[in-house]
């Protein structure tokens, strides 16, 4: 277990919601299905029964990581605009060089991340870069594709 999992208060509704599902609705399912296997007989050579094993040893490490998500959760709470970048903030960036094309992005915790919904992670090397980082500032991030500077223009 992780000490801490950043998440939205939404992330934090789809985590339970997920919990749920896996144990009140996947368990029974999976449980089915290993019963129906079982009356078959010879389970050495039931595919269906070992496929079922494996789903429920998938489904029940899930719970878990579930679980573990949900004890440690720290809601990031909506930021008002300020001018210093935090967890929770929506961040309006340019990279350098590209100053006409600005980006936006809201920093969220790992769990959440979706960098193509515009959401990344505070863990990530441009959501480090930007953490505490002021308006006006340019920061550098290490990124797999080589080294991003990029200017922060506006923090909400």
């Amino acid at each position: 277990m992780s000490d801490v999992t950043y998440v939205t208060a939404e992330g934090l509704a789809n985590l339970k919601d997920e919990l749920r599902e896996r144990k009140e609705e996947k368990r029974v399912e999976i449980a089915d299905r290993l019963d129906k296997a079982i009356k078959m007989g010879d389970l050495k050579e039931n595919a269906d029964y070992h496929v079922a094993k494996e789903d429920q040893a998938f489904n029940e490490g899930r719970i878990q990581q579930l679980q573990d998500a949900i004890l440690s959760a720290v809601v990031i709470e909506e930021r008002k605009a300020g001018k210093t970048v935090r967890i929770g903030n929506t961040v309006t960036i340019a990279e350098e060089g590209y100053e006409d094309e600005e980006e936006e992005y809201r920093i969220v915790g790992a769990r959440e991340a979706d960098p193509a919904a515009g959401m990344i992670s505070n863990e990530s090397p441009i959501g480090k870069a930007m953490i505490g980082a002021k308006i006006g500032q340019v920061v550098e991030a290490e990124t797999p594709g080589g080294t991003m500077r990029f200017k922060i223009l506006k923090v909400s």
